[in-house]
Protein backbone atom coordinates (compact mmCIF):
# COMPACT_ATOMS: atom_id res chain seq x y z
CA UNK A 1 0.00 0.00 0.00
CA UNK A 2 2.82 2.43 1.30
CA UNK A 3 4.73 1.71 -1.78
CA UNK A 4 2.18 2.62 -4.39
CA UNK A 5 1.18 5.57 -2.63
CA UNK A 6 4.91 6.62 -2.81
CA UNK A 7 5.26 5.72 -6.26
CA UNK A 8 2.34 8.29 -7.23
CA UNK A 9 3.94 11.33 -5.21
CA UNK A 10 6.88 10.40 -7.43
CA UNK A 11 5.16 12.03 -9.82
CA UNK A 12 4.83 15.14 -8.07
CA UNK A 13 8.68 14.81 -6.92
CA UNK A 14 7.94 14.66 -3.69
CA UNK A 15 11.55 14.71 -1.96
CA UNK A 16 12.28 11.10 -0.56
CA UNK A 17 9.84 9.63 -2.59
CA UNK A 18 12.11 7.97 -4.92
CA UNK A 19 13.71 6.13 -2.11
CA UNK A 20 10.34 3.04 -2.36
CA UNK A 21 11.47 1.96 -5.77
CA UNK A 22 14.66 0.31 -4.13
CA UNK A 23 13.95 -3.33 -3.31
CA UNK A 24 16.97 -2.34 -0.35
CA UNK A 25 14.91 0.23 1.71
CA UNK A 26 11.86 -1.84 1.66
CA UNK A 27 13.51 -5.38 2.55
CA UNK A 28 15.20 -2.78 5.80
CA UNK A 29 11.97 -1.30 6.75
CA UNK A 30 10.14 -4.36 6.31
CA UNK A 31 12.68 -6.31 8.71
CA UNK A 32 12.67 -3.68 10.85
CA UNK A 33 9.07 -3.08 11.01
CA UNK A 34 8.60 -6.80 11.65
CA UNK A 35 10.81 -6.97 14.18
CA UNK A 36 9.32 -4.20 16.50
CA UNK A 37 5.60 -5.35 15.59
CA UNK A 38 6.65 -8.89 16.94
CA UNK A 39 7.96 -7.60 19.81
CA UNK A 40 5.37 -5.06 20.76
CA UNK A 41 2.32 -7.50 19.63
CA UNK A 42 3.71 -10.69 20.52
CA UNK A 43 3.50 -8.49 24.91
CA UNK A 44 0.29 -8.28 24.07
CA UNK A 45 -0.78 -10.92 22.60
CA UNK A 46 0.93 -13.19 25.97
CA UNK A 47 -1.03 -11.40 28.24
CA UNK A 48 -4.15 -11.68 26.57
CA UNK A 49 -3.94 -15.45 26.14
CA UNK A 50 -2.64 -15.71 29.91
CA UNK A 51 -5.82 -13.85 31.16
CA UNK A 52 -7.83 -16.52 29.24
CA UNK A 53 -5.96 -19.13 30.79
CA UNK A 54 -5.52 -20.41 27.18
CA UNK A 55 -2.52 -22.47 27.44
CA UNK A 56 -1.03 -25.61 25.75
CA UNK A 57 -2.09 -29.02 27.13
CA UNK A 58 0.53 -29.97 29.78
CA UNK A 59 3.39 -31.92 28.68
CA UNK A 60 4.30 -35.92 29.02
CA UNK A 61 6.81 -35.92 31.21
CA UNK A 62 8.55 -38.90 29.33
CA UNK A 63 8.75 -37.35 26.51
CA UNK A 64 9.83 -33.30 28.08
CA UNK A 65 12.01 -33.31 30.96
CA UNK A 66 11.91 -29.91 31.52
CA UNK A 67 7.89 -30.05 30.82
CA UNK A 68 6.86 -28.74 34.45
CA UNK A 69 8.61 -25.35 33.64
CA UNK A 70 6.08 -24.73 31.30
CA UNK A 71 3.04 -25.45 32.27
CA UNK A 72 0.64 -22.58 32.07
CA UNK A 73 2.88 -21.31 29.16
CA UNK A 74 0.40 -20.10 26.21
CA UNK A 75 0.44 -21.39 22.69
CA UNK A 76 -0.97 -20.52 19.22
CA UNK A 77 2.23 -18.20 19.21
CA UNK A 78 2.27 -18.70 15.37
CA UNK A 79 -0.53 -15.76 15.38
CA UNK A 80 1.88 -13.38 16.26
CA UNK A 81 4.58 -15.01 13.50
CA UNK A 82 1.46 -14.22 10.80
CA UNK A 83 0.61 -11.14 12.03
CA UNK A 84 4.21 -9.59 12.18
CA UNK A 85 4.37 -11.10 8.51
CA UNK A 86 1.53 -10.16 6.92
CA UNK A 87 1.43 -6.47 8.09
CA UNK A 88 5.26 -5.12 6.66
CA UNK A 89 4.34 -6.76 3.61
CA UNK A 90 0.78 -5.32 2.81
CA UNK A 91 2.50 -2.13 3.66
CA UNK A 92 5.63 -2.38 1.84
CA UNK A 93 5.20 -4.94 -1.09
CA UNK A 94 4.15 -4.60 -4.43
CA UNK A 95 0.51 -6.30 -4.33
CA UNK A 96 0.31 -7.02 -7.84
CA UNK A 97 3.62 -9.65 -7.75
CA UNK A 98 2.26 -13.27 -8.21
CA UNK A 99 5.07 -14.47 -6.15
CA UNK A 100 3.99 -12.45 -2.85
CA UNK A 101 0.77 -12.87 -3.55
CA UNK A 102 2.00 -16.83 -3.65
CA UNK A 103 3.65 -16.20 -0.41
CA UNK A 104 1.07 -14.24 1.43
CA UNK A 105 -2.10 -16.87 0.16
CA UNK A 106 0.60 -19.86 1.78
CA UNK A 107 0.65 -18.03 4.68
CA UNK A 108 -2.63 -17.63 5.50
CA UNK A 109 -3.71 -20.76 4.37
CA UNK A 110 -1.21 -23.47 6.60
CA UNK A 111 -1.59 -20.21 9.33
CA UNK A 112 -5.18 -21.79 9.45
CA UNK A 113 -4.59 -24.82 9.34
CA UNK A 114 -2.57 -24.98 11.66
CA UNK A 115 -4.72 -22.32 14.01
CA UNK A 116 -7.24 -25.53 13.47
CA UNK A 117 -4.81 -28.23 14.61
CA UNK A 118 -4.41 -25.75 17.67
CA UNK A 119 -7.58 -24.84 18.46
CA UNK A 120 -8.76 -28.23 18.51
CA UNK A 121 -5.56 -29.35 20.99
CA UNK A 122 -6.75 -26.40 23.19
CA UNK A 123 -10.42 -26.23 23.21
CA UNK A 124 -11.56 -29.48 22.50
CA UNK A 125 -8.76 -30.88 24.88
CA UNK A 126 -7.96 -33.35 22.27
CA UNK A 127 -3.78 -33.75 22.59
CA UNK A 128 -4.21 -35.04 18.79
CA UNK A 129 -5.27 -32.43 17.03
CA UNK A 130 -6.26 -32.00 13.80
CA UNK A 131 -6.75 -35.53 12.21
CA UNK A 132 -3.89 -36.26 9.87
CA UNK A 133 -5.05 -37.19 6.64
CA UNK A 134 -6.71 -33.21 7.13
CA UNK A 135 -3.21 -31.36 7.52
CA UNK A 136 -2.32 -33.48 4.25
CA UNK A 137 -4.95 -32.39 2.82
CA UNK A 138 -4.49 -28.81 3.38
CA UNK A 139 -0.71 -28.94 2.60
CA UNK A 140 -1.49 -31.06 -0.55
CA UNK A 141 -3.95 -28.74 -1.87
CA UNK A 142 -1.66 -25.47 -1.15
CA UNK A 143 1.39 -27.44 -2.77
CA UNK A 144 -0.99 -27.59 -5.69
CA UNK A 145 -2.27 -24.55 -6.00
CA UNK A 146 0.94 -22.61 -6.05
CA UNK A 147 2.06 -25.34 -8.80
CA UNK A 148 -0.72 -24.48 -10.67
CA UNK A 149 -0.12 -21.14 -10.31
CA UNK A 150 3.23 -21.36 -11.92
CA UNK A 151 2.64 -23.14 -14.48
CA UNK A 152 -0.47 -21.55 -16.03
CA UNK A 153 0.34 -17.43 -14.73
CA UNK A 154 1.95 -15.74 -17.68
CA UNK A 155 3.67 -13.51 -14.86
CA UNK A 156 5.76 -16.51 -13.83
CA UNK A 157 8.26 -16.34 -16.35
CA UNK A 158 12.00 -16.72 -15.86
CA UNK A 159 15.12 -15.54 -18.17
CA UNK A 160 17.65 -18.46 -18.75
CA UNK A 161 20.84 -18.86 -18.64
CA UNK A 162 23.72 -19.56 -21.31
CA UNK A 163 27.20 -19.55 -21.23
CA UNK A 164 29.02 -18.45 -24.40
CA UNK A 165 33.10 -19.41 -25.06
CA UNK A 166 34.43 -16.21 -26.57
CA UNK A 167 37.57 -15.75 -28.76
CA UNK A 168 39.85 -15.85 -25.77
CA UNK A 169 38.41 -19.02 -24.32
CA UNK A 170 36.77 -17.01 -21.55
CA UNK A 171 33.55 -18.46 -20.90
CA UNK A 172 30.78 -16.05 -20.10
CA UNK A 173 27.35 -16.15 -19.17
CA UNK A 174 24.58 -14.49 -20.05
CA UNK A 175 20.37 -14.23 -20.22
CA UNK A 176 18.53 -14.72 -23.14
CA UNK A 177 16.74 -11.84 -23.98
CA UNK A 178 12.96 -13.24 -23.85
CA UNK A 179 11.44 -14.10 -20.55
CA UNK A 180 9.47 -17.62 -20.66
CA UNK A 181 7.87 -20.47 -18.98
CA UNK A 182 10.55 -22.32 -17.55
CA UNK A 183 10.85 -26.10 -16.15
CA UNK A 184 14.19 -25.65 -15.16
CA UNK A 185 15.73 -25.83 -11.51
CA UNK A 186 19.30 -25.85 -9.70
CA UNK A 187 21.38 -28.89 -9.23
CA UNK A 188 23.87 -28.44 -6.68
CA UNK A 189 27.62 -28.76 -7.00
CA UNK A 190 27.13 -29.71 -10.99
CA UNK A 191 28.76 -27.77 -13.77
CA UNK A 192 26.16 -27.66 -16.07
CA UNK A 193 23.53 -27.43 -13.15
CA UNK A 194 20.39 -26.79 -14.42
CA UNK A 195 17.58 -29.93 -14.81
CA UNK A 196 14.97 -29.48 -17.14
CA UNK A 197 11.95 -31.48 -15.41
CA UNK A 198 10.51 -31.94 -19.36
CA UNK A 199 13.84 -34.33 -20.46
CA UNK A 200 13.15 -36.96 -17.01
CA UNK A 201 9.62 -36.83 -19.12
CA UNK A 202 11.28 -37.26 -22.40
CA UNK A 203 9.98 -40.83 -23.05
CA UNK A 204 6.29 -38.96 -22.86
CA UNK A 205 7.24 -38.13 -26.43
CA UNK A 206 5.26 -34.50 -27.83
CA UNK A 207 3.27 -35.08 -24.52
CA UNK A 208 6.97 -34.63 -22.62
CA UNK A 209 6.83 -30.68 -21.93
CA UNK A 210 2.82 -31.28 -20.35
CA UNK A 211 4.25 -33.90 -18.31
CA UNK A 212 7.19 -32.53 -16.94
CA UNK A 213 4.26 -29.65 -15.86
CA UNK A 214 2.75 -32.33 -14.19
CA UNK A 215 5.74 -33.26 -12.62
CA UNK A 216 6.61 -30.10 -11.59
CA UNK A 217 3.32 -29.65 -9.60
CA UNK A 218 3.63 -32.94 -7.92
CA UNK A 219 7.27 -31.91 -6.61
CA UNK A 220 5.95 -28.58 -5.89
CA UNK A 221 3.18 -30.53 -3.76
CA UNK A 222 6.02 -33.01 -2.21
CA UNK A 223 8.14 -30.44 -1.44
CA UNK A 224 5.35 -27.99 0.32
CA UNK A 225 4.01 -30.93 2.35
CA UNK A 226 7.97 -32.27 3.66
CA UNK A 227 9.05 -28.99 4.50
CA UNK A 228 6.00 -28.35 6.19
CA UNK A 229 6.15 -31.45 8.25
CA UNK A 230 10.00 -31.20 8.71
CA UNK A 231 9.14 -27.66 10.35
CA UNK A 232 6.52 -29.17 12.55
CA UNK A 233 8.48 -31.76 14.36
CA UNK A 234 11.43 -29.51 14.63
CA UNK A 235 9.17 -27.56 17.10
CA UNK A 236 9.91 -28.99 20.32
CA UNK A 237 12.47 -26.90 22.44
CA UNK A 238 12.05 -23.16 23.09
CA UNK A 239 13.51 -21.25 20.18
CA UNK A 240 14.28 -24.31 18.21
CA UNK A 241 12.23 -23.98 15.12
CA UNK A 242 12.41 -19.84 15.06
CA UNK A 243 16.20 -19.95 15.01
CA UNK A 244 16.64 -22.30 12.31
CA UNK A 245 14.06 -20.67 9.96
CA UNK A 246 15.72 -17.27 10.61
CA UNK A 247 18.69 -18.88 9.40
CA UNK A 248 17.15 -20.44 6.59
CA UNK A 249 15.24 -17.38 6.01
CA UNK A 250 18.71 -15.23 5.41
CA UNK A 251 19.59 -17.90 2.98
CA UNK A 252 16.58 -17.88 0.40
CA UNK A 253 16.89 -14.16 0.93
CA UNK A 254 20.49 -14.41 -0.57
CA UNK A 255 19.34 -16.54 -3.27
CA UNK A 256 16.17 -14.31 -4.12
CA UNK A 257 18.03 -11.50 -4.55
CA UNK A 258 20.65 -12.66 -6.90
CA UNK A 259 18.14 -14.60 -8.88
CA UNK A 260 15.94 -11.01 -9.12
CA UNK A 261 19.24 -9.00 -10.05
CA UNK A 262 20.33 -9.84 -13.31
CA UNK A 263 24.20 -8.82 -12.96
CA UNK A 264 24.57 -10.95 -10.29
CA UNK A 265 22.28 -14.08 -11.49
CA UNK A 266 25.04 -13.53 -14.35
CA UNK A 267 28.03 -13.58 -11.94
CA UNK A 268 26.63 -16.58 -10.62
CA UNK A 269 25.48 -18.53 -13.66
CA UNK A 270 21.78 -19.02 -12.51
CA UNK A 271 18.57 -17.94 -13.59
CA UNK A 272 17.75 -14.43 -13.68
CA UNK A 273 13.41 -14.64 -12.27
CA UNK A 274 12.15 -10.73 -13.13
CA UNK A 275 9.57 -10.28 -10.37
CA UNK A 276 11.14 -12.38 -7.61
CA UNK A 277 12.62 -9.07 -5.80
CA UNK A 278 9.45 -8.79 -3.68
CA UNK A 279 10.38 -12.02 -2.23
CA UNK A 280 13.37 -10.42 -0.42
CA UNK A 281 10.58 -8.37 0.90
CA UNK A 282 8.31 -11.09 2.07
CA UNK A 283 11.70 -13.27 3.67
CA UNK A 284 12.97 -10.04 5.27
CA UNK A 285 9.75 -9.49 7.21
CA UNK A 286 9.86 -13.22 7.38
CA UNK A 287 13.43 -13.26 9.11
CA UNK A 288 12.25 -10.13 11.33
CA UNK A 289 8.72 -11.63 13.14
CA UNK A 290 11.27 -14.95 13.31
CA UNK A 291 13.74 -12.96 15.47
CA UNK A 292 11.46 -10.75 17.45
CA UNK A 293 9.40 -14.16 18.21
CA UNK A 294 12.77 -15.37 20.04
CA UNK A 295 12.16 -12.18 22.01
CA UNK A 296 9.68 -14.42 23.80
CA UNK A 297 10.07 -18.01 23.16
CA UNK A 298 13.82 -18.63 23.89
CA UNK A 299 14.36 -20.15 27.08
CA UNK A 300 12.38 -20.12 29.49
CA UNK A 301 10.27 -19.79 26.60
CA UNK A 302 6.77 -17.17 26.93
CA UNK A 303 5.03 -18.39 24.72
CA UNK A 304 4.75 -21.28 22.03
CA UNK A 305 4.54 -21.29 18.47
CA UNK A 306 2.15 -24.34 18.14
CA UNK A 307 0.93 -25.63 14.25
CA UNK A 308 -0.11 -22.14 13.64
CA UNK A 309 3.27 -21.21 13.54
CA UNK A 310 5.79 -24.53 12.55
CA UNK A 311 3.22 -25.60 9.70
CA UNK A 312 3.25 -22.03 8.21
CA UNK A 313 6.95 -21.41 8.76
CA UNK A 314 7.90 -24.59 6.57
CA UNK A 315 5.47 -23.89 4.11
CA UNK A 316 6.98 -20.55 3.44
CA UNK A 317 9.87 -21.94 3.00
CA UNK A 318 9.12 -24.32 0.82
CA UNK A 319 7.31 -22.17 -1.45
CA UNK A 320 10.13 -20.09 -1.58
CA UNK A 321 12.57 -22.69 -3.36
CA UNK A 322 10.24 -23.78 -5.63
CA UNK A 323 9.76 -19.94 -6.76
CA UNK A 324 13.46 -19.39 -7.27
CA UNK A 325 13.78 -22.49 -8.73
CA UNK A 326 16.27 -23.83 -6.33
CA UNK A 327 14.11 -26.66 -4.08
CA UNK A 328 16.78 -29.27 -4.95
CA UNK A 329 19.39 -27.42 -2.52
CA UNK A 330 16.63 -28.04 0.53
CA UNK A 331 17.81 -31.31 1.58
CA UNK A 332 21.20 -29.24 2.29
CA UNK A 333 19.71 -26.13 3.34
CA UNK A 334 16.55 -27.50 5.44
CA UNK A 335 19.10 -30.43 6.78
CA UNK A 336 17.88 -30.18 10.12
CA UNK A 337 13.93 -30.55 9.16
CA UNK A 338 15.04 -33.08 6.96
CA UNK A 339 17.03 -35.59 9.86
CA UNK A 340 14.24 -34.72 12.08
CA UNK A 341 12.02 -36.09 9.51
CA UNK A 342 14.05 -38.97 8.19
CA UNK A 343 14.75 -40.01 12.18
CA UNK A 344 10.85 -40.14 12.81
CA UNK A 345 10.87 -42.31 9.77
CA UNK A 346 13.34 -44.66 10.33
CA UNK A 347 12.11 -45.43 13.79
CA UNK A 348 8.91 -45.71 13.24
CA UNK A 349 8.89 -48.29 10.46
CA UNK A 350 11.70 -49.92 11.84
CA UNK A 351 9.74 -50.96 14.53
CA UNK A 352 6.94 -51.80 13.00
CA UNK A 353 9.34 -54.54 10.86
CA UNK A 354 10.77 -55.73 14.66
CA UNK A 355 7.37 -55.80 16.20
CA UNK A 356 6.04 -58.61 13.20
CA UNK A 357 8.61 -60.58 14.68
CA UNK A 358 7.66 -60.31 17.62
CA UNK A 359 10.31 -58.27 18.76
CA UNK A 360 10.12 -54.02 20.56
CA UNK A 361 13.06 -52.80 19.03
CA UNK A 362 13.78 -49.14 18.16
CA UNK A 363 16.75 -47.57 16.67
CA UNK A 364 16.72 -44.14 18.85
CA UNK A 365 16.36 -43.43 22.35
CA UNK A 366 13.33 -40.82 20.91
CA UNK A 367 11.97 -38.67 18.43
CA UNK A 368 12.08 -36.93 16.54
CA UNK A 369 15.82 -36.57 16.92
CA UNK A 370 16.16 -33.59 19.34
CA UNK A 371 14.52 -35.60 21.83
CA UNK A 372 17.27 -38.34 22.00
CA UNK A 373 19.83 -35.57 23.24
CA UNK A 374 17.35 -34.82 26.54
CA UNK A 375 15.95 -38.40 27.33
CA UNK A 376 17.23 -39.73 30.38
CA UNK A 377 17.95 -43.42 30.64
CA UNK A 378 14.98 -43.82 33.87
CA UNK A 379 12.48 -42.31 30.79
CA UNK A 380 13.44 -45.20 28.35
CA UNK A 381 10.80 -48.11 27.66
CA UNK A 382 12.12 -50.89 29.88
CA UNK A 383 10.06 -53.36 27.44
CA UNK A 384 12.40 -52.11 24.31
CA UNK A 385 15.65 -52.76 22.71
CA UNK A 386 17.44 -49.76 21.70
CA UNK A 387 20.32 -50.03 19.25
CA UNK A 388 21.05 -46.42 20.03
CA UNK A 389 20.78 -46.83 23.76
CA UNK A 390 24.53 -45.17 24.45
CA UNK A 391 24.20 -42.25 22.35
CA UNK A 392 24.54 -39.97 23.21
CA UNK A 393 26.17 -41.11 26.56
CA UNK A 394 24.30 -38.01 28.77
CA UNK A 395 21.25 -35.91 28.47
CA UNK A 396 21.82 -32.50 27.87
CA UNK A 397 19.38 -29.09 28.79
CA UNK A 398 17.43 -27.86 26.24
CA UNK A 399 19.26 -24.69 25.64
CA UNK A 400 22.94 -26.60 24.36
CA UNK A 401 20.60 -28.44 22.08
CA UNK A 402 18.69 -25.56 20.62
CA UNK A 403 22.34 -23.59 20.28
CA UNK A 404 24.16 -26.59 18.68
CA UNK A 405 20.90 -27.24 16.43
CA UNK A 406 21.41 -23.61 15.35
CA UNK A 407 25.22 -23.53 14.52
CA UNK A 408 24.54 -26.67 12.49
CA UNK A 409 21.63 -24.35 10.72
CA UNK A 410 24.75 -21.94 9.83
CA UNK A 411 26.99 -24.40 8.83
CA UNK A 412 24.27 -25.99 6.40
CA UNK A 413 22.85 -22.59 4.86
CA UNK A 414 26.79 -21.06 4.51
CA UNK A 415 27.65 -24.63 2.83
CA UNK A 416 23.86 -23.52 0.43
CA UNK A 417 25.29 -20.28 -0.54
CA UNK A 418 28.59 -21.81 -1.49
CA UNK A 419 26.83 -23.90 -3.85
CA UNK A 420 26.45 -20.92 -5.88
CA UNK A 421 30.39 -20.97 -6.82
CA UNK A 422 31.23 -24.39 -6.54
CA UNK A 423 29.94 -26.78 -9.15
Amino acid sequence: MLYYIFRFLEQYDIPGAHIWSYISFRSLLALILSLMLSAWFGEHFIKWMKRRNISETARDPNIDPFGVEKKGVPTMGGIIIIVSILVPVLLLGRMRNIYLLLMIATTVWLGFLGFMDDYIKIFKKNKEGLKGIYKIIGQVSIGFIVGLTLWLSPDAVVRENISETQQNQEIVVKHKTEAVKSLQTTIPFIKNHNLNYSDIMSFCGKYKVAAGWILFVFMTILVVTAVSNGANLNDGMDGMCAGNSAIIGVALMIFAYVSSHIVYAAYFDIMYIPGSQELVVFLSAFIGAMIGFLWYNAYPAQVFMGDTGSLTIGGIIGVCTVIIHKELLLPILCGIFFIESLSVIIQTQWFKIQKRKGRRVRVFRATPIHDTFRRLDSQLDQTSTYILKGWPHRPFHESKITIRFWIVSIILAALTIITLKVR
